[in-house]
Parts: C-alpha cells; structure tokens; sequence
C-alpha cells in the first residue's frame, strides 16, 4: 500500500510540474499582481507588485514600496534592460541578459527554470495546493537555499516563498492574480511611455536636502575601521565619503540626490540588484542604490559581492553614532 501510494504521488508530481511548465512555456504574455514581503533581520519591508511579459522577452515589473508610496520599475525591452525611478526622473540602463541569469520570486518563467533544473525537488499535496520544494540561485546572497511553489488545483501560481540556511523565510510572494492572456498596447514596454504613466502617480522631489547626520554602517568585515570621513558641498547638496581600512577595506559614498529638471537615462555596467526596500545597480565590485533622499556607493577591490551586500544591508537602520 506504502509503494502503491509513493509512486501515484510521484506521478502526480511529474504530471503537475509538466502543466505548470508546459503552460508558462507556451504562453505569449501575462500579467501577475500580489504583495512580496521581504525580511532583513528585525526589518520588513512590503511591496505591491505588478509583472508584465510579452514572448519578445519584453518584461515589466514595477514594485511599489507600501512605506512611501515610491514606485520602482524594471523594464526589458528590444533596447535593453532599465531600472526607471519616476519619482526621480531617471533611469538606469544595463546591456544584460537579465531576468536569465538566476532565481526571481515574481517572474513565472524563473520558477520553472527552477522547477525543471532541480532534479530532488520535494512535492507535497494537500486539499487546495500543491507545493514543489526547490533548490534557488541567488548569486548574489548565498544564504537562500530553497523556495516553496504553492500552486491551487487549477495549477495557477498561490504562493512563493524564499528560505534561508536556517530554514527563515527571507521572502514571501503572496499572488492576487494570474492572467495568461492579457491585452498590452503596442508601446505598452516603451520606456517613454512608461515613465509617463508612473510619473503621474509619484511626486517628482526637486528640494536640496543636507545631509544632517552620517549614517555608519553596522556590519564590517573583520579587521576593518573607519579611517576617515570627509564633507563635501555640492551644487545642489552635500556628499560624505567615508574610507574604511584594514583587512578589506572600501569606500563608502552618501551623497544627497534630486530630481532631474529632464528624463535622464544614466548608461551603466552591471545587473539590477533589488537591495531590501529599492533597486539597486551591483558590478563585480561595487553596489549603488538610493533609498530615504540618500545616494549610497560602495566600492571596494577585495570584497565580494555577498560582503557588499552585508554591509549594505547593515546600513538599513536609523543613523547611528560612530
């Protein structure tokens, strides 16, 4: 009874992977919303999310941060890969092969990569759902290790979450809605276009700010101390450089940031990186991104892209004493 059971559950298992698969793999476009929550410690950050997809390997995902209303949106289309800030009137534009190089929680056809890559995934069946246990690849945070795929009896996408080593959820992606067969507009993924319709809703910021307070980071590598800290006036604010020397030493930039007066597309290197609660631009060694009216840069020769991202993430508090 033992073996009869086992193997209809394996094939239960192989039949509803090859659905689920089949299905992303066949459509042309779709349309998902849900809520992503995003955990760093004692911190939680909240987003509403919206992801478009058209076969022409055209994406957009705009994330909507729930504790300031500041959206954020990542666009892929035939002139190549951008993070767009409306509120700031810029964008970032990448010559990448994003979203193909690794695990993404909202994005259907990375969960069957996941799906069909992994060959000791785990299934489980219960009254409403099936969930697939899988392994993930998050380059640039080795400490997620596995997802959970809920998907209800009709195969549609419930559910993701994302654990860490010691088995804590790090990320959960609750979905609201699936469509397989939406209607986009011809320029639907037109940069332009897309800036015009979020720059609607945000508040373009033009105020020069100063910088009252240096915020320090809390995670440093071993061996490592704040050397210096030096203010500069800028044209229409201030930045701080803060150089850390030791064992691994880096530069750490904060700098105050407005909006611009016109569009600006900044061409960089590098890969979109979503840091906590914004998008940042991470290269091989170096992670900048902009959250709370601050512009951070951290550099560095000897650190690691998962050491950039701890001490980023260290950064994430209200500003401290030295």
């Amino acid at each position: 009874m033992v073996l009869l059971v086992s193997g209809c559950s394996k094939e239960n298992q192989e039949n509803v992977m090859k659905k689920f698969v089949k299905t992303i793999q066949n459509t042309d476009s779709y349309y998902l919303s849900g809520d992503l929550e995003l955990r760093n410690n004692d911190e939680v950050y909240n987003y509403e999310v919206e992801v478009s997809y058209e076969k022409k390997s055209f994406y957009k995902v705009a994330l909507k941060n729930k504790a300031n209303d500041a959206t954020q949106i990542i666009l892929k289309n035939e002139e190549g890969v951008y993070i767009l800030t409306p509120s700031l009137n810029r964008s970032f534009k990448f010559q990448s092969d994003w979203p193909y190089n690794n695990s993404q929680i909202y994005l259907l056809s990375a969960l069957a990569n996941d799906l069909k890559s992994d060959k000791d995934l785990e299934f489980k069946e219960t009254d409403k759902n099936y969930i697939f246990t899988t392994k993930v690849n998050y380059p640039n945070n080795k400490d997620l290790v596995n997802q959970k795929i809920y998907l209800n009896k009709k195969l549609k996408l419930n559910k993701v979450v994302v654990y860490d080593k010691e088995g804590v959820p790090s990320m959960e992606l609750k979905v609201k809605k699936v469509d397989y067969s939406p209607s986009f507009k011809d320029d639907y993924f037109n940069i332009n276009t897309v800036m015009e319709t979020y720059s609607i809703e945000e508040e373009i910021v033009h105020e020069t700010m100063t910088l009252e307070e240096t915020i320090y980071p809390l995670a440093l590598p071993t061996n490592t101390i704040l050397s210096n800290e030096e203010k500069i006036k800028k044209t229409d604010g201030e930045r701080i450089l803060m150089t850390f020397e030791g064992d691994k030493p880096f530069l750490l930039v904060e700098e105050t940031v407005n909006a611009e007066d016109e569009f600006t597309i900044i061409p960089t290197n590098g890969e979109p990186y979503r840091l906590m609660d914004t998008l940042g631009v991470m290269t091989d060694n170096s992670l900048s991104w902009i959250t709370n009216g601050i512009e951070y840069y951290l550099v560095s020769d000897v650190l690691s892209q998962d050491e950039l991202v701890e001490i980023a993430q260290s950064i994430y508090v209200l500003p401290t004493m030295k």
